[in-house]
Parts: C-alpha cells; structure tokens; sequence
C-alpha cells in the first residue's frame, strides 16, 4: 500500500473511491445530495455508501462502524459525516494514511479507524474557500464542504495540502474506547454495538477469554448486573439449540452474544455502553441465574 498517492501530481492516474458514511438515514434527500455534488464534481468517481442508518448525533456508533468497515473497503477516500456540532467551531479535517485520506469532522469520529489502519502521516484543516459551495446556511457541511474535499482529493484535482493547513496530531480529537479489564479468572468489558439482528458484539477478544482460561466449547458464566447466564463458547449458531444463547467471535474477530433464531439483547437485556463479565464455568454466587435457553 506505500504507493499510495498522496499528493496531485500524477493528474492521469484512476479516480480512487469514495467509501461514505453518514447519519443521514435515507427517509431524506441528503445522502443523494451529496452523490450529485461528488458527482458533478469528479463525475468518474465510484461513491460507495457504507451506511447512513446510524443513530443521528452518535459519534461513537459511526466511529466503530467506520473502524469495523476499513479493513474491507477498497483504498481511496473515506467521507465519514457524523456532526453534531456542524455551525459551531468545531474544525473540518483531512488525514492522510497508508491506506488513503479520511474527510470529516474533527469530533473522534475518524480517529479509530485512522489508528486501525496505522495513523495518520498528514493532517489538515479544510479551510480553502474555493472548496466551499457558494450557499447560504451553515448546517450542511457533508454537502457544502465535505463532499467537496472528497471529490477533489478522489478524482486528483488537489493535493491534501491544498485544502488547508496543517494540524498537530495531538490537537486532533480522539475517541476514547472503554478497555477490557481482567481480574483473576473474569474478563470484564462492555457491549460496543447491537447489529441488525440483536446480536451483541463486545470489547472482549477470543485472546482475553483464553487469557482468563476459556477455550472454545467451554461453558461460560454472562454476568450482566446481578443476573448470571450459562452459556456455551460456540463457534457457529448451528452448535446448540433453536433459541438458546452463546458466546462466539464474530465476523470482526470480537467476542459476541448471540441468540440461535432470536435476538440477544432481548433475551438479556443488553444494550450498547451496557457492562458484561465473562469467565469460564457455572458459579455458585447467589445472583439470579439463568441458563439462558429459549423463552
């Protein structure tokens, strides 16, 4: 990936990809809106729409999207536009990295996957007036200032340098992710995202619970509050019964809970931000306790 070129002068080469995502939802015209500026921008661009679905406002959920996506998005640009605080003061960045250049607002939303893909070499704040459409109102930036920077940086018009200057990567905002704790045999950590299906993906890797003395097919003890669920370390849905419980590694290599043929965080009350524990073995503790089969 160190060919990557980060600056506008090979003007010939392919227009790279824009991998957008956003909380736009699509019940509105926005997302469209920011397809036709790109596009009447640098009409050879290819706009892949990552998702525009998540909670509006919530930094947090398009940061860990973003993060999960990276790994399997084609190298080029990322517009990620989750801005509460669009109109305020808060700056409009690009960071360029081995993999391509981020666009979006400096708010953490950009940091994990930036870090993910090994940080950024450059950082810059998108200032340049010519990239700005001409239009009254402050409040969409994806359209009037982002979708720009995306489009110019895509197609080879500009340079990373040309959008402004540069930032400190220590004045960049981060996102601080919870850490996975360990005390003596229980791992403790958090549920970071509930997928379509109600699936709980955790903070908790395979590593930590092998750490903790936990191999796959081992019955593990879910501590959620006061309440304790016996469930299995599974490594596919199939391993036990229509509407039971079980922990297993996800698609993104992180330890899930899941339900066969319903929804986890129904069945367990789980939610994003919610703390679980997990260790190997049925305790005896005197919390409620559950063995988590179907309802």
């Amino acid at each position: 990936m160190s060919d990557w070129p980060r600056d506008a002068s090979n003007l010939e080469r392919v227009p790279l990809p824009i991998s957008f995502l956003s909380d736009f939802g699509r019940s509105d015209e926005f997302v469209g809106v920011v397809h036709g500026v790109v596009a009447r921008i640098a009409p050879d661009v290819t706009v892949i729409d990552v998702g525009h679905d998540f909670p509006r406002g919530d930094i947090r959920a398009g940061a860990l999207a973003l993060l999960r996506a990276i790994q399997y998005l084609p190298q080029g640009v990322a517009l990620a536009v989750v801005d509460p605080g669009v109109g305020t003061g808060r700056r409009a960045i690009a960071a360029a990295t081995e993999w391509g250049i981020f666009v979006g607002p400096d708010n953490g939303l950009l940091a994990p996957a930036v870090a993910m893909v090994g940080g950024a070499d450059a950082i810059v704040s998108i200032e340049n007036p010519e990239l700005r459409l001409p239009v009254e109102g402050a409040t969409f930036d994806g359209r009037d200032l982002f979708a720009p920077a995306a489009a110019v940086l895509a197609s080879g018009q500009a340079g990373i340098e040309e959008l402004g200057p540069p930032v400190d990567p220590d004045n960049v905002t981060p996102l601080v992710l919870p850490l996975v704790e360990h005390e003596g045999s229980e791992v403790q950590g958090v549920v970071l995202w509930i997928d379509h299906f109600g699936n709980a993906q955790t903070n908790i890797t395979p590593q930590d619970l092998e750490h903790a003395g936990a191999a796959p097919g081992d019955e593990l003890e879910l501590g959620i509050g006061a309440v304790k669920h016996r469930l299995r370390w599974a490594t596919a849905y199939g391993e036990v019964e229509e509407g039971e419980g079980l922990v297993h590694v996800d698609s993104y290599g992180q330890v899930a809970i899941a339900v066969r043929g319903d929804r986890a965080d129904d069945m367990f009350g789980l939610a994003e931000r919610r703390g679980i524990s997990l260790r190997r073995g049925w305790g005896t503790r005197l919390e409620v306790q559950s063995t988590a089969s179907a309802k």
